[in-house]
């Protein structure tokens, strides 16, 4: 038997209680909502929000230079290649719908009990940004996010995994939706013309509201797909 399979990063572990799953989600919410906290944890949304970026840029065959995430929770992903054509498109499109689409592929990972696995995944794709990460404060943030998952998988229990799993996942999900709504409102307010949205309607000449549409319909369809995984529904 092979060390990994001993370590057990591919086998399955215990389902956990569904009033953990609950009360999991309900911690996630907590840290969601009101705006004193959103203002720090949506931190970990814009990591996976670059991260989304810069991945679908290197799929593309496009150059990824570098990520910077700042203090005010922005961030900003520069690549090379076509400024236009279907890799520019999936590129600037990957950034609103990362979030939750990785709380639904993690959903899915821990529906199926691959708790272990989740959060090694995690950890490997905070590394992977970490080589293109450009300054200070990105360096920080991605260092302690990739921290807390590799202790948590390391020296806790398998109930403590679970736990920190489970409230990883519903934070993807749930933090997922908020952005969305807070680019609507700001376009509202004041529209500079320079955001994803707009950025993809210079792309595609197809209007911004239809990709605020996407982004909301993505999100909210993964939160309602990710969270009946998570309930086992």
């Amino acid at each position: 038997m092979s060390a990994l399979e001993d370590f057990q990063l591919f086998g399955t572990q215990s389902a956990p209680a569904q009033w953990l799953v609950v009360a999991t989600g309900i911690a996630a919410l907590a840290v969601v909502v009101p705006h004193s906290l959103w203002r720090l944890s949506r931190n970990a949304i814009t990591i996976a929000h670059e991260g989304g970026h810069g991945l679908v840029a290197l799929l593309t065959g496009r150059r990824l230079d570098g990520i910077r995430l700042h203090s005010d929770t922005s961030g900003l992903t520069v690549s090379r290649g076509k400024p236009h054509g279907p890799g520019m498109i999936l590129t600037a499109a990957a950034g609103y719908t990362a979030p939750p689409l990785l709380g639904l592929g993690g959903a899915w990972l821990l529906s199926a009990h691959h708790v272990t696995l989740f959060l090694w995944l995690a950890t490997a794709l905070l590394v992977a940004m970490l080589v293109m990460i450009r300054n200070a404060y990105g360096v920080l943030t991605v260092v302690v996010t990739g921290a807390a998952f590799l202790l948590i998988s390391w020296l806790t229990s398998p109930d403590v995994q679970s736990a920190f799993a489970y409230t990883a996942v519903w934070f993807l999900l749930l933090g997922g939706v908020r952005p969305a709504f807070e680019l609507q409102s700001k376009r509202r307010r004041h529209n500079d013309g320079d955001s994803d949205a707009d950025q993809l309607a210079r792309l595609t000449h197809v209007p911004p509201a239809l990709w605020l549409f996407l982004f909301h319909a993505v999100s909210v369809c993964s939160l309602i797909g990710g969270g009946r995984w998570l309930l086992g529904l």
